[in-house]
């Protein structure tokens, strides 16, 4: 038995052993009576006294006959010794058995610390070794399906995006429907919009309201550090949805591993990519698995993600207008007592997308509270603002003059895209919407159209206000590449050579016509100008329903 247990082990029975026979052999030694003060004052003046040791924590009274020990404390030694009365003797095996206590105590101190250190290092080890196994094999542990109890009623001010995904849902609640009818829907759906907006928070609503689980996954989670551990990743992932069918998958931030392929490779990131294309490619539409993914970059993915058969359903969610913000609002403040002016706080707020909004809130209950109120007042909302406004979130906030500006500028490219029909899902003063809707054969006078609706808003605004501004800078760089897109790729010139001076003609004779259809339409600019200043957005039917009542 003895040959079992650890070296340490043994060393530290022997120091226990050691330092146990020490005490002991102190305690057997000393076998002296213990008296008081009193009597030890008696002995001393009886002049009987031939010898006084000092050994912590007593003092030895030896007489002819007979020991006695008296707890040092209690006796003024410095006065005895000093009138002569006993003679000091300080007794040195004290300092050994200290020494040897203090000695043997260390050693247990030092092996128990060795012995906890040496085990935390092998449980790291062992940790690491787990986690290893679990990346090499074992990775299905760690992709678990969530149940949202989240739904569209969590969810205000993107009732347009609600519209879009309800045939997904319904889809995932009644697959058979569709089966009978041989309907194929798309395998993956990609939310698109800034962050903030609540990409992630709709994925959830989608699987709470279909009532399926819910399997969340970060793309940068993808790219391991070992080669090929991402693209078994995506393969478990997609194993076990089809398990648990149907369901949906929600890859969040799907640039991170969806980057357009070229340039400086990465070959990890592009086998993981390559994985996740294959999986969609062979899953059939009827195996009741959705893929939804988030992205606040889509002009940077791989044109294999957006072709048919993987995401080729796109849903934009933008900045909240007016309406949607005082949505949201209303939702956040349903449960909290208040006495808000929920549509004055709305206008105040242009800008905040749904995070901030959700910080503002809270944020106005905590400064309620801070000063002892029952409920939150339009003041404790005003004055939190600015500290959301310069916080974490970097939000985009117009002064009263720039919000005019930005609708006459946004007023121009809704007017005009409306009149050359251009096809536009929403314009407003935050974000444009304008999504060209492309077919495969374009023509010159498409892309020209899509080029004036591009200059029409930096026109308007020169023209009003004689001056150019900063806010038409991503317009007018678009408008330069679709330009050269016409003349240098496109080769849509009267020859089949062409030159910068060919991209920089159809720029100028685009601005010649647009500030021609601008000046017809003035009267309609002014009213679609105010209409973005009252509701912040505009969709292409109510656009055209104004210019209908001037014309």
């Amino acid at each position: 038995m003895w040959q079992s247990i650890s070296k340490n082990a043994k060393i530290i029975y022997i120091a226990l052993a050691l330092l146990i026979t020490v005490l002991v052999l102190s305690n057997l030694n000393d076998k002296t009576e213990l008296i008081d003060q009193k009597r030890a004052m008696q002995f001393i003046e009886s002049a009987k006294l031939e010898k006084v040791l000092v050994k912590r924590p007593y003092v030895y009274l030896y007489l002819e006959d007979a020991t006695y020990k008296v707890p040092k404390e209690a006796m003024d030694l410095e006065k005895l010794f000093t009138q002569g009365l006993v003679e000091y003797h300080e007794d040195s095996s004290e300092n050994m058995e200290t020494l040897i206590f203090l000695l043997l105590l260390a050693m247990i101190i030092y092996i128990f610390y060795s012995i906890r250190t040496s085990r935390q290092v092998q449980e790291k080890m062992l940790l690491r070794e787990q986690e290893e196994n679990v990346q090499v094999g074992n990775e299905m542990q760690y992709i678990k399906a969530q149940h949202s109890l989240v739904n569209f009623a969590d969810v205000a001010g993107v009732e347009g995006v609600k519209e879009e995904l309800k045939e997904i849902i319904d889809f995932l609640k009644n697959p058979q429907k569709y089966r009978e009818f041989d309907i194929s829907l798309p395998k993956g759906v990609l939310l698109v919009g800034p962050p903030g907006v609540g990409k992630t928070l709709i994925a959830k609503a989608v699987a709470g309201e279909a009532d399926v689980p819910f399997f969340y996954q970060s793309a940068a989670s993808f790219v391991q550090i070992y080669v090929g551990m991402g693209a078994k990743r995506v393969s478990e992932l997609f194993a076990r949805a089809k398990e648990t069918a149907p369901s949906i998958i929600f890859i969040d931030e799907i640039d991170a591993v969806g980057k357009s392929r070229g340039g400086q490779n990465n070959e990890e990131r592009e086998a993981t990519l390559n994985q996740l294309l294959t999986e969609m490619d062979g899953f059939e539409e009827s195996s009741g698995v959705m893929v939804l993914a988030a992205t606040n970059k889509i002009d940077v993915l791989d044109d294999a993600l957006l072709r048919a058969g993987r995401f080729d359903r796109r849903v934009h969610i933008g900045l909240p207008d007016f309406e949607e913000r005082t949505a949201t609002i209303r939702l956040y403040l349903q449960s909290k007592r208040h006495n808000v002016d929920i549509e004055k706080i709305s206008r105040l707020t242009i800008g905040f997308n749904s995070a901030a909004l959700a910080t503002l809130i809270n944020e106005a209950a905590l400064y309620a509270l801070r000063l002892n109120k029952f409920k939150i007042e339009d003041e404790d909302v005003e004055a939190v603002r600015e500290k959301v406004l310069l916080g974490k979130f970097k939000i985009q906030n117009f002064s009263e003059h720039e919000r005019r500006i930005q609708a006459l500028y946004q007023a121009a490219k809704a007017i005009t895209a409306s009149w050359l029909e251009v096809e536009f899902e929403k314009i407003g003063i935050l974000s444009s919407h304008f999504v060209p809707h492309h077919n495969e054969i374009l023509s010159k006078t498409v892309l020209e159209n899509e080029l004036k609706v591009l200059l029409a808003g930096r026109i308007a605004t020169k023209n009003h206000y004689a001056e150019l501004f900063s806010n038409a800078k991503d317009d007018i760089k678009t408008a330069k590449l679709l330009a050269r897109q016409i003349t240098e790729e496109f080769f849509m010139t009267e020859g089949y050579s062409s030159s910068p001076n060919h991209s920089d003609q159809i720029l100028l004779d685009a601005t010649d016509e647009v500030e021609t259809l601008l000046s017809k339409l003035d009267a309609v600019l002014v009213i679609v100008k105010e209409y973005l200043l009252d509701n912040e957005s505009i969709t292409m039917e109510q656009t055209k329903v104004l210019i209908n009542e001037v014309f």
